[in-house]
């Protein structure tokens, strides 16, 4: 997410003097459920869906998860980073390229 983009949410949440509600578990709770009103906009149809709501619920699902990583001291681009490492150690190209198999079936 871009500096600006980060620090809009962190004074949004801020003016509204939400961190007191923002516990680590909390807002795993809510990344979840937001991720489960992302997962409804596809509910009948992989196909014909309301790309305006896509877009809000994934909006939802960003924001809270940049709270959840402010609240942990966690920088988005490390973590990720991390775990593309480790995915690229359990996913060699060779053994998935084309494939959907989970690592320990390869």
């Amino acid at each position: 997410m871009k500096p600006e983009t980060i620090e809009r949410i962190r004074k949004f949440t801020e003016d509204r003097d939400w961190d007191q509600f923002h516990s680590p578990a909390n807002l795993a709770k809510s990344i979840v459920i937001e991720a489960a009103e992302l997962l409804e906009c596809f509910q009948w149809s992989d196909e014909n869906f309301d790309l305006q709501h896509v877009k809000e619920e994934l909006a939802d699902v960003m924001v809270y998860t940049q709270n959840l990583l402010d609240k942990l001291g966690l920088d988005a681009d490390d973590i990720i980073h991390m775990k593309m490492s480790q995915n690229e150690a359990k996913y060699p190209v060779d053994k998935a390229k084309g494939k959907a198999d989970k690592y320990d079936r390869l």
